[in-house]
């Protein structure tokens, strides 16, 4: 089928979605010409700087397999993946019902092919839904009452951000995103959050990667330092090895290992409310 043939109405397959640059980089092939280009652009921009987007999208994955495992052994049984992306393997869902069977999850996105091909996959799976929905208003996510009907909120459940808040590119709107989704972590709560990290990255660098981006559907992105992404879990208590290198973090790591920030490309972190 040609590309022109399987896009959705409303679509303008001209403009890249930061969504579908992912699947390309995980191998998949929900994707027009126009996010390869976008895609290829940022490889290009990473082996400059040492690092492989494809590698750094897997371990990306990785991270959030890990995580989500970590959870559903640990109880948590509800999970909301906010900016959730296109399904590829071993979705959120997959991951919790497989270490915990009966895990309710809900995910979310703006981005109509993704909201598109989540329910297709998940037409007869009725512990998970997908809803359309911007992470610019978190209480607007947490208060709709398709999420209120499907999972309990008085009960623990799992915030995951990403891959995310870094398409948020001012400061101040991504801090206040990340404080109202911990406002919202009762006891027992946790959020799961990966973030684009400047690393070694020259101005040059940073700033060709945000011209690629610039002209997504995201409209920017924006890499941050190590304390920026570690206060995103402000009042939270960090599980495992704390915020380091998203292809690092695994439950049974160490605090304070000799961890490749330079190379990381993007750091991750998990935060439980006591």
């Amino acid at each position: 089928m040609a590309e022109a043939d399987r896009v959705p109405a409303g679509i303008n397959p001209n403009v890249p979605s930061v969504a579908r640059m992912y699947d390309y980089y995980l191998g998949g092939r929900d994707n027009f010409a126009s996010d390869r280009e976008a895609a290829e652009k940022m490889i290009e921009i990473g082996r400059a700087m040492g690092n492989d987007a494809r590698e750094i999208a897997l371990a990306n994955r990785g991270f959030l397999g890990r995580a989500v495992r970590l959870l559903a052994e640990s109880g948590v049984r509800q999970f909301i993946d906010i900016g959730a992306g296109l399904p590829t393997q071993d979705n959120v869902h997959q991951v919790a019902q497989r270490h915990a069977p009966g895990s309710r999850v809900v995910y979310v996105d703006n981005d109509p092919i993704v909201l598109t091909h989540a329910r297709a996959l998940l037409a007869r799976d009725s512990d998970v839904i997908a809803i359309e929905g911007d992470l610019k208003d978190p209480d607007a996510i947490l208060d709709d009452p398709r999420v209120a009907a499907h999972l309990d909120l008085s009960q623990p459940y799992a915030i995951l951000l990403v891959a995310v808040l870094h398409f948020f590119p001012d400061a101040a709107e991504a801090a206040q995103i990340a404080a109202r989704v911990r406002a919202r972590l009762g006891s027992g709560c946790h959020l799961v959050l990966s973030h684009l990290y400047l690393g070694n990255a020259t101005v040059d660098e940073t700033q060709a990667g945000k011209q690629v981006y610039s002209h997504t559907s995201s409209g920017g992105v924006a890499g941050r330092g190590y304390d920026d992404i570690v206060s995103y879990f402000d009042g939270l208590q960090l599980l495992g090895p704390g915020v380091v290198p998203v292809a690092d973090w695994t439950p049974d790591a160490s605090p304070g290992g000799a961890y490749d920030f330079v190379r990381s490309g993007i750091l991750a972190g998990v935060g439980r409310r006591a």
